[in-house]
């Protein structure tokens, strides 16, 4: 089969390698139909996730059939479309329990991280009762791709952790596709403002389109000023980081309320400054995560209700042998204007 490789930092490449086979009873071989690539995936071709070593195969985004089960099991059947979660869930370890999936003691993110991933014609799915989703009749796929991991993500480790309210004032660091999914979640708790801060001008005028309240380019240096001008100098009650960089999440420490939370969903690579010389009086909380996907069935519900259109952050698409330049439009995305690339793998 075709697959995207990591060879080392900075280094990647499409290669032939063998179809997976099922190794554990649990198991489960899906023939991805679409997949995508993330964030996270860039990071680790900077070198930033020493877990993912040089061979492995990328993705954790993706829907599929399945092809082959292991006689463990019980909840699919070859022929079954099926959404792939970027969690991997045993559903009996003591973290599993506490659903926090992202901890699972065999499971957690390992597609594309520490075993074989979905950017391939076909991927092995771990404790697949446990970590794959039936795709209800007439689902968009291209939408449901956007659930294996952007949209819990946005709402776990941005919206729930930080506490969004009715009649609270957020900020968003980032408009990326995880800032914008983060956005989108963040309005089932009503909040009065919703400022979202970024670079780019056009994704500044997504994010408008998508619902920020206001939206402010921190290229001048005075996002800070700005942020505590509009909030009558008190700052934001929820501050999230959306983009895993220094500059960024010091963003957040300056324009978070006394009392507020200040929740990190970025992917940090080195390290960054906490500034309790500023927050150790404040009362302030700062929260991390890991997404556990313990949000997807309510996600999947609210998809088809259409309470919210997750395929608004579909910009380009691409065939399995050119995710090459897929990963090129997505790497440089303030000049192709990409947010989520859809690869079409079958």
């Amino acid at each position: 089969m075709k697959a995207f490789v990591y060879k080392g930092p900075l280094s990647k490449g499409l290669e032939d390698r063998p179809k997976p086979e099922v190794v554990a009873h649990t198991d489960a071989i899906v023939k991805i139909s679409k997949t995508t690539i993330c964030g996270t995936d860039l990071h680790i071709l900077k070198g930033d996730v020493p877990t993912c070593e040089p061979g492995r195969i990328l993705g954790h985004e993706g829907v599929g059939v399945v092809e082959s089960v292991g006689a463990g099991v019980s909840s699919f059947k070859p022929g079954d479309r099926v959404l792939i979660s970027c969690i991997s869930a045993c559903g009996k370890c003591d973290y599993c329990r506490k659903q926090m999936f992202s901890h699972c003691t065999t499971g957690g993110w390992i597609l594309g991280n520490t075993i074989d991933g979905t950017q391939a014609e076909f991927v092995r799915i771990p404790h697949a009762d446990n970590s794959l989703y039936p795709i209800p009749d007439g689902a968009d796929e291209e939408a449901l791709v956007m659930l294996s991991d952007i949209l819990p993500t946005g709402f776990e480790c941005g919206v729930l952790n930080g506490k969004v309210q009715p009649g609270s004032t957020v900020a968003i660091v980032g408009a990326g596709p995880i800032g914008l999914a983060t956005l989108l979640t963040a309005q089932f708790y009503s909040p009065a403002e919703i400022i979202m801060v970024d670079l780019d001008d056009k994704r500044l005028e997504v994010a408008k389109r998508f619902g920020a309240t206001s939206v402010i380019n921190s290229a001048d240096g005075k996002a800070v000023e700005k942020i505590m001008q509009q909030t009558g100098h008190c700052g934001v009650d929820t501050a999230i980081e959306a983009v895993g960089i220094p500059a960024t999440f010091e963003l957040c420490e300056q324009i978070i309320a006394a009392g507020g939370t200040i929740a990190n969903i970025g992917v940090h690579g080195v390290k960054v400054d906490l500034h309790l010389e500023l927050l150790w009086s404040r009362n302030i909380t700062i929260t991390t995560r890991l997404v556990d996907t313990a949000s997807t069935p309510m996600l999947l519900k609210t998809l088809q209700s259409h309470k919210i259109d997750p395929k608004l952050l579909v910009t380009h698409h691409f065939k399995l042998d050119q995710i090459m330049d897929a990963y090129e439009a997505f790497g440089h995305a303030a000049n192709t204007g990409a947010l989520k690339v859809i690869i079409e793998a079958g």
